[in-house]
């Protein structure tokens, strides 16, 4: 495939998306498929295989958000599409135990070093709700910090926006949260370990946590600085707050053992999700034994699920898994060169054609900001052209390339795109940008 020259038509999705609009808020069950984002109506996808999406017109599409991460060995990669129909000839979910959980449960353990213990649930909602549980159970305290940016799954207490200081709690982000549940969380800014100090030292014995994407993926990719995720591990040490990595986008993705690898940085408590299941629901929370055996049945901290470990996601996820740890030597950097030379070749790009742009990338995660400068936190990011994006994005699907429907989402590629997908993509840039001047 080379960058289409023509408009591709969508009669089909548009048919079908009237339809879902009858039984579903906006037509759709997740609110970035609406496109409110980026303009425009969404395709309907019928399939996809490898680094490619084809809509229910049949158009076809390089995949850039690889269902929000989880899709690292691409679409309906065989050896995981072989291991769901193996499991489903046995039934899909039985709520009780099998012995398959504990076989995906100890190649995470291989590769996460700070997980002694974990359960599996349903949703990286679940896992990171139930770690905030877990750590007010351990510490007897009840506030959260959290950072700007950094997206922890739909649960009342971590929908918050921050105040304006250190010491200003959060109030509700979304209709529906209880200002008295809001409260107990502080948001701050990322990347800033000033602010941390200052909220322990203003709410003393009182923080039970610090929870954080390790590289935040929704307010679009952010490095930590340099020294950032250690200072944070010593602070909570010192304070006796837990940290919990939130590791449901960056878990197997910028590394085998993801950003606490990368950073080499431990945690009291990790989350996962996405790539874990092999591309069906899942999500981990895991860490020290000492805070794992306070969940029920040994200790006081309920938490259960009938679909917890279901059989589908757990041979998905074995099969997933076994491949990274077996190919990681060539997996990894096979990721991080692809993912330099799009992202980089599509910034070169963007420069020729005189468009303000910043591009940061961490392994095979990125986001191509319409701003001229740097972005370090949340603040930088909304400074971004979200305008020029929408056109960016619309042309770019135009040229049958889809990236993330939001200025504010990472995108991501998996093994199986290759040099003709960067090429295309480039090209597919190129024109795309002249949308954007315009």
């Amino acid at each position: 495939m080379t960058a289409k020259s023509s408009r591709p038509t969508h009669a089909r999705s548009h048919a079908l998306q009237q339809r879902a609009e009858r039984f579903f808020p906006g037509g759709v069950n997740s609110p970035v498929r609406a496109f409110r984002a980026v303009g425009g109506a969404p395709p309907f996808v019928a399939s996809a295989e490898g680094a490619w999406l084809t809509d229910a017109d049949g158009n076809r599409y390089i995949d850039y958000f690889g269902s929000w991460g989880p899709m690292i060995l691409g679409h309906a990669f065989p050896p995981v599409v072989e291991a769901i129909a193996r499991a489903a000839r046995n039934s899909a979910s039985f709520g009780a135990s099998t012995a398959v959980e504990a076989d995906l449960a100890e190649r995470v353990v291989a590769c996460f070093p700070a997980i002694e213990k974990l359960r599996f649930v349903s949703s990286g909602t679940e896992a990171t709700m139930s770690a905030i549980r877990l750590a007010r159970a351990a510490t007897g305290r009840k506030i959260i910090v959290k950072f700007e940016g950094c997206y922890h799954g739909h649960s009342d207490g971590l929908l918050v926006k921050a105040g304006s200081g250190v010491a200003t709690f959060g109030i509700p982000g979304s209709a529906g949260v209880p200002e008295e549940i809001a409260h107990l969380t502080l948001a701050l800014p990322y990347n800033n370990l000033n602010v941390v100090e200052a909220a322990f030292v203003a709410h003393p014995g009182a923080i039970a946590a610090v929870i954080l994407e390790p590289v935040v993926g929704n307010a679009g990719c952010i490095a930590p600085a340099d020294g950032y995720l250690a200072g944070l591990r010593a602070v909570t040490r010192r304070e006796g707050a837990l940290l919990i990595a939130d590791e449901v986008m960056t878990g197997f993705r910028v590394a085998l053992g993801g950003a606490l690898e990368l950073y080499g940085v431990d945690a009291d408590l990790v989350t996962l999700g996405k790539i874990v299941g092999g591309g069906l629901p899942v999500g981990v929370f895991g860490g020290k034994r000492v805070f794992m055996d306070m969940l029920a049945p040994l200790g006081p901290v309920y938490q259960a699920g009938t679909l917890s470990g279901n059989p589908l996601a757990m041979a998905a996820g074995i099969a997933t898994v076994a491949y990274l740890q077996e190919h990681a030597a060539e997996v990894y950097p096979r990721l991080e060169a692809t993912a330099k030379a799009v992202s980089e070749g599509v910034a070169a790009e963007a420069g020729r054609a005189g468009v303000p742009l910043t591009m940061n990338r961490v392994g095979s995660m990125w986001t191509w900001f319409f701003t001229e400068d740097p972005v370090v936190n949340y603040d930088d990011a909304a400074k971004s052209d979200t305008a020029a994006f929408g056109r960016f994005h619309r042309a770019m699907l135009d040229q049958g390339v889809w990236l993330p429907p939001s200025q504010f989402e990472a995108a991501f590629l998996g093994t199986a795109h290759g040099d003709v997908e960067v090429a295309d993509t480039i090209a597919a840039a190129s024109e795309a940008f002249n949308a954007v001047k315009a």
